[in-house]
């Protein structure tokens, strides 16, 4: 599964940067996490990098995107993929 940033984001600015794959921006209100490139960093890190440094803890799973550990690995390949071609 993706990760989503609630409403409750006080545009810290902390998560943003720490995202290995550029899936945190600015939205209209808050930050917000683009599915499509969220991995939960798998094949990065352990761990979310973007729930570790949430001061207000507003990150969490997205259910309308869920996808297995495998899903989110494979889509990490091909991130990574696409950024060395």
């Amino acid at each position: 599964m993706s990760l989503k940033i609630l409403d409750t984001c006080v545009n810290c600015d902390v998560c943003e940067p720490v995202c290995p794959n550029k899936a945190i921006s600015l939205g209209e209100e808050y930050y917000v996490i683009d599915p499509s490139l969220c991995t939960e960093c798998i094949g990065h890190y352990d761990q979310p990098q973007c729930v570790e440094v949430c001061p207000v803890e507003c990150i969490i799973i997205d259910p309308g995107h869920t996808e297995t550990h495998d899903q989110l690995e494979l889509k990490y390949h091909h991130l990574m993929a696409k950024d060395n071609a």
